[in-house]
């Protein structure tokens, strides 16, 4: 684990130096913000328009972060022909994945953070504040995020960075839109039973992504909202025990990618 956690600080620090991610970062900040500027016009309705936006920016922008970090971060490795200092040395190639993987969630949660200190400061100018549903929406987005990471971190074991992007980008969508894929399914397929259990068995394997993003979602077939407002019943499906379900399966997720991820490296011809 020692060297599970050096290459993770290592990671990160090469990580933090990068340019891009702070230029994206940047563009992020800068939604949240312009969300506090439309909030202002809204009539009575600043702090929700405020909440929503910024946790769609912070969503947002963390995948782009997850997605361009992570179809790079063992490709470039192998490109640079820096992962050959590493093969004389006695470090296992999982736990040079593992590493990485870690040093790139640490990194994506730091500046996710500095994400939600931003939604945090103009919501304080509203006169609101990071509440209890703030923080568990904010949690389920990083969850979201690692998920999203361990998926483009298997593709950056096999393939180039544009093709890596396209297929992560492709599954954070269809995740996203799990329960209208279902429902299409279901509709177009009552003629076809074989081939909608075919079609439901892959929607199994892709992750359930719309479980992580709870404002204004559907989840278990109600609306959920992190603006306490009716007619939403949030508290009854947002609260610690949904979020601890909900943070089980991204965990449970991402482990079962990032296995398959050692398994395509540990197999892959370097020399």
């Amino acid at each position: 684990m020692t060297r599970v956690a050096a290459i993770a600080i290592n990671t990160f620090r090469e990580l933090v130096r990068d340019k891009v991610l702070y230029v994206i970062l940047f563009f992020a900040c800068a939604l949240i913000l312009s969300a506090w500027a439309i909030g202002q016009l809204s009539l009575h309705e600043d702090i929700r328009v405020t909440r929503d936006l910024g946790l769609g920016g912070i969503s947002l922008f963390g995948v782009i972060l997850a997605i361009f970090a992570g179809v790079t971060l063992v490709y470039k490795e192998i490109e640079r022909k820096t992962l050959y200092a590493f093969i004389p040395k006695p470090i296992h190639r999982w736990q040079f994945v593992v590493g990485k993987f870690l040093g790139l969630v640490l990194t994506l949660g730091v500046q996710m953070g500095a994400m939600a200190v931003v939604l945090w400061i103009a919501l304080v100018v509203q006169g609101s504040n990071l509440d209890g549903e703030m923080a568990r929406a904010l949690l389920l987005l990083h969850v979201q995020v690692v998920a999203i990471t361990a998926v483009a971190v298997f593709f950056s074991t096999f393939s180039t960075p544009f093709l890596s992007g396209l297929f992560t980008l492709g599954i954070f969508v269809i995740g996203r839109s799990t329960p209208e894929l279902r429902a299409f399914i279901a509709s177009k397929f009552k003629d076809d039973p074989g081939m909608g259990r075919v079609l439901e068995a892959a929607m199994s394997i892709l992750p359930d992504l719309h479980l992580f993003y709870v404002s204004g979602a559907m989840v278990h077939g109600k609306a959920v909202s992190v603006n306490p407002t009716p007619p939403h019943t949030y508290a009854e499906y947002v609260d610690w025990a949904y979020v601890a379900s909900a943070t089980g399966y991204g965990a449970l997720y991402a482990g079962c990618v990032l296995a398959l991820a050692v398994l395509v490296f540990s197999r892959r011809d370097f020399v």
